[in-house]
């Protein structure tokens, strides 16, 4: 699907259909062209109207901003996809609610978004006809149409939308598939897209000769030997060094702490964080932002068999920390602390890991949010509101001190899981602040996405499964800071 402006009059565009967003609910906009078939219809602009003859489409956007311009762009496609409708016209005066370039780039966010499906395993895929949707550059109410930036929002908007899919990809693959090698070859592939972009792939003797014993433990009962991936971005004169650590789990059992059936379902989306780090850093090499950009993943299974790890075990982990192993479902933690001890070596600027961690999150936040954590409290601010135009929710949790007290260890440095169900998500933050060097303490956040990243039903502008959650945030947050230099 292409989204394009064409500098004419909506009258002068030929197309098999024109869009036409219902902003004014009294249907007195100057743009309202049907009032018999509304009477007739008895609309009132609340829902989606399609008038054939007319060829027209009417959706509702209920508030003029960005996260509506998203969900009532998504409705608008899963109106028009099983039409007989190659090409979709409509008028650009919406770009007058706000910046233009946000404006045209959250439309094509939502387009995009909602017209993602994964039916790779389906017999009958559904072909749609839909090809064209095309923006007028007539000006409204003498509002000066910015059309070069416009288009540069239409740029931006498909290559923040296509990282994203391309993340959802990743996490809806089956674990048959996507195996930590699997994970690997994606990265290869990917660097092979860009000339400013890196891959580096280590194996089991790598993780040995580094001493990452606790990632090791993860994997030791797997077929399906570990990969640490590490994806460099590397712009001339970068401005910053920004490093993300993603959890990689191609498929989570829960060893021998062992899911419940039910429980399992879905672990295939315990790649998330690591598949969000890719999409994060395929989308910035698209914008040439101007960071070093560092995507480092912890690809591995955590499954059962004679070699398991075990509650009990003490594990020595890269930075020195001994870990008492009280869960060995409690996996993700004990990947990401080997990772991101690896990644400060790497110096940098700022330090975001993100994962599927915690359940407890989820019953916390709901399944739309996302909790960031981390010691800083100006950073988790500052990025919280310049994420808040992705549309992607997050909520700050704070660090208690006294949590502190509920992962310490009889016998270890730390133990991987609190000795009380109480404030879980957190008490996991503490877990990986352990690993954090005292330097890197301020420049370190945390990311639970949990709740986000993959749903059992459709919402918004997302399809059930993967919603590539942290890729649309962490790359607002980058463009917002890149805007500032």
């Amino acid at each position: 699907m292409r989204l394009q402006i064409i500098n004419k009059k909506l009258s002068k565009i030929k197309a098999d259909l024109e869009l036409i967003f219902v902003v004014d609910k009294d249907l007195k906009h100057k743009f309202i062209k049907d009032e018999k078939a509304f009477k007739f219809a008895n609309y009132k602009g609340e829902s989606i109207l399609l008038l054939t003859e007319q060829a027209r489409l009417y959706v509702p956007l209920n508030k003029l901003n960005f996260e509506e311009f998203r969900l009532s762009a998504a409705k608008a496609y899963n109106a028009l996809k099983t039409l007989n409708v190659k090409t979709v016209k409509l008028n650009s005066y919406l770009s007058a609610c706000g910046c233009a370039k946000t404006s045209f780039q959250a439309f094509a966010e939502g387009f995009l978004l909602g017209a993602y499906e994964f039916n790779k395993y389906k017999e009958k895929k559904e072909i749609y006809a839909l090809k064209d949707i095309i923006f007028s550059s007539e000006e409204f109410n003498d509002v000066k149409f910015d059309a070069k930036e416009a288009r540069l929002g239409l740029t931006h908007g498909e290559i923040i939308a296509t990282a994203t899919n391309f993340t959802k990809d990743v996490v809806n693959e089956i674990p048959e598939i996507y195996t930590p090698q699997k994970m690997a070859e994606e990265a290869q592939n990917l660097a092979k897209n860009y000339p400013n972009l890196s891959c580096k792939i280590y194996d089991e003797k790598f993780l040995a000769k580094e001493k990452m014993n606790a990632f090791l433990a993860v994997n030791r009962a797997s077929v399906h030997p570990p990969r640490l991936i590490h994806l460099i971005y590397k712009p001339k004169d970068a401005k910053k060094r920004v490093i993300f650590v993603g959890k990689g789990l191609t498929y989570d059992s829960g060893g021998l702490s062992l899911k419940p059936a039910d429980y399992m379902l879905t672990m295939k989306a315990d790649k998330s964080g690591a598949a969000a780090a890719m999409g994060i850093i395929k989308g910035a090499a698209e914008l040439n932002l101007p960071f070093e950009i560092h995507a480092i993943l912890g690809a591995t299974e955590n499954m059962i068999g004679g070699n398991a790890y075990k509650p009990d075990d003490v594990l020595i982990s890269r930075s020195g920390v001994s870990i008492e192993v009280r869960n060995t479902d409690a996996e993700g933690r004990l990947v990401l602390a080997d990772c991101l001890s690896y990644a400060q070596d790497f110096k940098p600027d700022i330090l975001i890991d993100m994962a599927t961690l915690t359940g407890a999150c989820v019953v916390g936040l709901g399944e739309y949010t996302s909790g960031i954590m981390g010691n800083n409290e100006e950073l988790k601010a500052e990025f919280k509101a310049k994420a808040a135009k992705s549309g992607e929710l997050t909520t700050i949790l704070e660090f208690n001190p006294h949590l502190r007290e509920l992962i310490k260890s009889q016998i270890a440095d730390v133990s991987n899981t609190a000795s009380s169900r109480y404030g879980g998500a957190i008490t996991a933050g503490l877990f990986l602040d352990k690993f954090i060097k005292d330097e890197f303490k301020d420049k370190w956040m945390h990311q639970d996405i949990a709740g986000p990243a993959y749903t059992e039903k459709a919402w918004g502008y997302n399809k059930a499964g993967a919603t590539g959650a942290g890729v649309r945030m962490n790359l607002y947050y980058l463009c917002a800071m890149a805007k500032e230099l």
